[in-house]
């Protein structure tokens, strides 16, 4: 064989096609990693100390944590194979509720939404695990149950509860640390936790089990699909429930119309991050990278200053099919 026909064969060696196959993969793991690299470097070079400052940088990170507490429960969730529609709801639910148990010390602020969040948990994770009811339609009307109880708790949203200023609650919500929000390495620590109980653990791996063809092959082997799928949708709770306790902390105060929509940003974070909407693979790690290229994109567009903020949902419904279509892609690819 001539030289030349060697460099047309090369191509199509199995190295070749090895190598494509190792890109692919590396393209859909880390590649919102990548993004958020390269949008991060273009906003310092377009808006400087605007972007880069410290109160800007803060703000952003403050924003993303909230976000990122309801992206790692909805990993879980997307990662066993179901959907969970709830988590805006359920977060203003948290928050109003936390206002309105302040009455009660911070004791009461944070055990009373959070024990009604876990509740609401276990009835999406009993109907979509146990009975087998279709995920989407079964948050969607926990969504609507969440959303309504929020305004009747807050009398048709004419109440607005305020959490003492002295409280501790409120304190915590508000205070830093080295510069850094306290919500934000409280909401680092959780995703820390949940990275541990994904990758290093048993629950972990039957998770991604669950989400492997709709759960059958787990069932054949003998794993409790439906116990794994209850416990993500009482975790996907719980975690909203926590961000809308940290927001209500930082606010001072409980609004039923919070969250609206942040359970689709969530979902957009998790699939940005190269989480499969089938279920069965993905990881938090690109989930972290998912929630904060949302939330650098949508500063950037605030630093524009000329754009509605309306935009931000525009862009990030744009770049969601996207990255929509690389996975499809990449998944055939996969197949081949």
């Amino acid at each position: 064989m001539t030289t030349g026909q060697a460099e047309r064969a090369a191509p199509f060696s199995p190295a070749a096609g090895t190598g494509r196959t190792r890109l692919a993969a590396l393209a859909r793991r880390h590649g919102a990693a990548l993004v958020l690299v390269l949008v991060v470097l273009l906003g310092s070079l377009t808006f400087g100390s605007n972007f880069t400052g410290p109160g800007n940088l803060g703000a952003i990170a403050l924003d993303a944590s909230y976000l990122l507490l309801v992206a790692t429960g909805m990993t879980f969730v997307i990662l066993s194979g179901g959907i969970d529609l709830s988590v805006g709801s359920v977060l203003a639910l948290s928050g109003v509720l936390a206002a309105y148990g302040s009455r009660w010390g911070t004791a009461g602020a944070v055990l009373l939404p959070l024990a009604i969040c876990g509740l609401i948990g276990l009835v999406n994770g009993l109907l979509v695990g146990r009975a087998r009811l279709a995920p989407f339609v079964v948050t969607l009307a926990t969504l609507l149950f969440a959303r309504g109880l929020a305004f009747a708790v807050s009398q048709e949203g004419n109440q607005v509860y305020i959490i003492p200023a002295d409280l501790a609650l409120t304190r915590i919500g508000q205070a830093s640390v080295l510069g850094v929000g306290v919500p934000v390495l409280i909401a680092l620590a959780v995703f820390a936790a949940a990275g541990v109980v994904l990758n290093r653990t048993r629950f972990g791996l039957r998770v991604f089990a669950a989400g492997n063809g709709d759960g059958h092959a787990a069932e054949l082997m003998g794993l409790p699909v439906a116990g794994i799928r209850v416990r993500v949708y009482v975790l996907s709770s719980l975690l909203a429930g926590l961000a809308g306790v940290l927001i209500a902390a930082q606010t001072a105060s409980g609004l039923p119309t919070l969250g609206e929509g942040r359970e689709l940003e969530a979902i957009a974070a998790v699939v940005i991050g190269g989480t499969l909407l089938t279920g069965g693979a993905g990881s938090l790690g690109g989930t972290l990278a998912g929630v904060l290229l949302l939330k650098v994109i949508q500063n950037l567009i605030n630093q524009v200053g000329t754009l509605s903020s309306a935009y931000q949902q525009v862009v990030s419904g744009t770049f969601l099919v996207l990255v929509v279509l690389v996975q499809a892609a990449l998944a055939r690819r996969r197949r081949q």
